[in-house]
């Protein structure tokens, strides 16, 4: 009778160019996420560069856009109604889509998913089946939830209302970004650097957090 754990498989979540699912398909190519596997890469953007990583690296992936006929594509901006009804119905549908993967993910990793995941994502996917999400966030705990965290932390720097930025890996709950930190990476300002250095330095630590969070999600 084999002793050994079952394999463990996880889905990453991404919404743009990928570099920190490049890290988790170079960790898993490396063995270092403990024998784990990534089932499947879900994009919220059809045209993603992360879908081309996906494929390079041989691991199936999915499109599940907002801006498709189902959901947004046929909807007048300013129907407010009608667009939350569309984003709750697609926050569902993926959750369905996950839940029917075969065999289940033990984690799911947002590294790069641009969009808020709702109750009627997490209810589901997170409470009722017990899968675990966690997500990567360019900003301490308690710091600059939401988007554009690298651009404020930096001008909070510059203008020295704080001196460290940072990265963190939480948890996921409803709360945007206010999950529990499993991994947090400090990193100093400086003032005599632009946005885009700042920005270049926030993305080298992430690749090593995403991997780190994943290993420790995981165990």
């Amino acid at each position: 009778m084999s002793t050994e754990s079952p394999q463990k498989n996880i889905v990453v979540l991404i919404s743009g160019s990928g570099t920190n699912l490049q890290a988790l398909i170079d960790a898993a190519a490396a063995n270092k996420l403990g024998g784990a596997k990534i089932q499947q890469v879900i994009s919220s953007s059809a045209s993603a560069y992360g879908l081309t990583r996906a494929a390079n690296g041989n691991v199936p992936s999915y499109v599940h856009t907002l801006q498709c006929d189902k959901y947004y594509g046929k909807l007048a901006k300013d129907d407010r109604a009608a667009r939350k009804a569309a984003r709750l119905q697609f926050n569902r549908d993926l959750a369905t889509h996950i839940l029917e993967l075969s065999p289940r993910p033990d984690l799911i990793v947002c590294a790069g998913w641009m969009l808020i995941l709702a109750p009627e994502f997490l209810g589901p996917v997170e409470e009722e089946a017990g899968i675990s999400i966690i997500n990567l966030h360019p900003a301490l705990p308690g710091a600059f939830a939401g988007t554009h965290a690298i651009q404020r932390a930096w001008e909070a720097g510059q203008k020295g209302e704080i001196t460290k930025g940072g990265v963190m890996i939480h948890k996921v709950i409803a709360a945007v970004d206010e999950g529990e930190p499993l991994i947090v990476k400090e990193i100093e300002l400086k003032k005599d650097e632009t946005v885009e250095e700042y920005e270049d330095r926030v993305h080298a630590v992430e690749h090593e957090a995403i991997v780190e969070g994943t290993i420790k999600a995981l165990e």
